[in-house]
This record gives structure tokens, sequence and C-alpha cells, in this order.
């Protein structure tokens, strides 16, 4: 605590001093124009990674960086997300996990958190979605393989459900608001982009704009797994099964139908 009340001295007589004109701008208001949706996790920091100034990124932080679908829960996450879209006017919405996430790690074995520690049990219902898809679709991977594999699809998940909500599916409707999914790696400082025509997160190019579409949002894998290293996987885009919205889900009635086919079809074309 001590080193926090320091910082607080060196804030005020450092930084703040020299951006004071930047300050009083934002006493009169913000207009972020990136609405950024990462894990709680302390070694992630937003701002840090992307090299933004105070006031340029809009942020929603939870274990797991999950955004439950629309009518899914009345938490804080669906407010804020509405509140950025339709008060604040972002453009791009980020939605980046992370490598070593603890959230997907005990996504991996919810069942056993029930006892010790119940309210994340709840909270990690909202992803059961990735759960029931990893399940389904990579019983062939462990350990930290599935583990990646876990932080990847989440995020695609989450990409899937902000388009859920009314306000996110009529400004994509008007090109007016663009989504993106990002995976940063802790222990190398790299942060990955999902790239919808080639089905794999790639290195983000400043030129060349890359956006996650929903219906696209789907992960490739090499048929040797022991050849998947970030950035570097061989992609092809598998086919999707149509299911239809009287076959949904009757355990996650939320989910749209092409939601509940990319589970049960699988994200990377193999059962």
């Amino acid at each position: 605590m001590k080193k926090l009340l320091k910082g607080l001295r060196q804030f005020k007589s450092n930084y703040f001093s020299t951006h004071q004109e930047l300050f009083e701008q934002l006493s009169h208001g913000q207009k972020p124009r990136v609405l950024f949706i990462t894990c709680s996790d302390s070694r992630i920091d937003p701002n840090l990674i992307t090299n933004a100034e105070v006031g340029e990124l809009f942020v929603i932080r939870n274990a797991g960086n999950i955004i439950p679908p629309f009518g899914a829960a009345n938490g804080g996450e669906g407010a804020a997300v509405e509140y950025a879209v339709q008060a604040l006017g972002v453009e791009h919405i980020i939605v980046c996990g992370h490598s070593h996430c603890g959230a997907m790690k005990g996504l991996l074995k919810r069942s056993s958190l029930e006892d010790e520690m119940p309210l994340v049990y709840e909270w990690l219902r909202h992803a059961e979605a990735t759960r029931q898809l990893l399940k389904e679709n990579y019983s062939h991977l462990e350990g930290e393989t599935l583990l990646e594999v876990a932080v990847a699809e989440n995020v695609l998940t989450q990409i899937e459900n902000l388009r859920t909500y009314p306000v996110i599916h009529s400004k994509l409707y008007r090109n007016k608001l663009h989504l993106h999914a990002w995976i940063y790696h802790i222990e190398t400082g790299e942060v990955l982009e999902y790239d919808s025509i080639r089905h794999d997160f790639v290195t983000p190019d400043e030129n060349a704009m890359l956006e996650a579409y929903p219906v696209q949002c789907v992960l490739s894998l090499p048929e040797d797994v022991e050849e998947l290293v970030p950035g570097h996987r061989q992609s092809s885009a598998p086919a999707q099964t149509e299911v239809a919205a009287a076959d949904r889900d009757a355990k996650m009635p939320w989910l749209s139908s092409e939601q509940v086919a990319r589970i049960h079809g699988g994200s990377n074309g193999r059962r």
C-alpha cells in the first residue's frame, strides 16, 4: 500500500503536471473511439500495451473478458457496452484475451469450483458456449495446447455474443462499428489479431485493418497439434452446419442458431 500512495504523489507531481491541458479537456467529457474488453488479470494493462493516452480507451474488465449475450444477464457488462456504443459513439470494439488465463483454466474444470468459489462458478456459466465447444470439438487436446485454444475460442465467442446486442447489430449493419479479436501473450509482449479470411490469429498490420466478422469466427488448427504455434497455423475455411432456430440448445436458449451451429459443428471443421 505504501508503494501505491507514493505512486499517487509521483503521478500528481510528474505525469499530471506535464499533461494539465489534457486533463482539463477530459474534465469536460470523454470521447474514446475504442471499447477495450479484457480480463481483470493484473498482468494486462490496456493503455500500456497499446500506448494509449488517458481518455482514448473505454475499458471493460472482468474474469475471462466475458460479455454475456444480450438478455442472458443484467450485469454491468451489457450496460457498459450499450453506453460505450450508444452514448459515447465508439467506432471499434476490441475483445482481448491473454495467455495463461486463470478464468479459462477454471472454465476447463468448472465443476470443481462450485464449492470453493461459487461466484466464480456462476460467472463462468456465461462462458458455457466456449466450454461446450471445447468439449465437443477439442477432446483430442490437453494441457497448455488446450488452454491456448480455449483462450482463442473464448475471444471469438465473445465477438459473437457482442453481435446479439441490438445497438451493436444496428451499427454493424451501417458499417459504423468494427469488431476486433486480440490475444496478448504475456511472456513475449506480442499481440495477435484474428483474421476472418485466414481463420487465424496473426500479427496486426496498421495499414491493413482486420475485423472479426461474427459469422466467420472459426479457428483452424493443423492436423498435427504439435505445430500449434500462435500466428503460424495452416488455415482453411471449414464448412459450418446450419441450425434452425427451432434447434437452439435448450440449456443456452439465448444463443443464436449460428452460435449453436458453431458449437455442435466445430470451429475447426472436425468433430
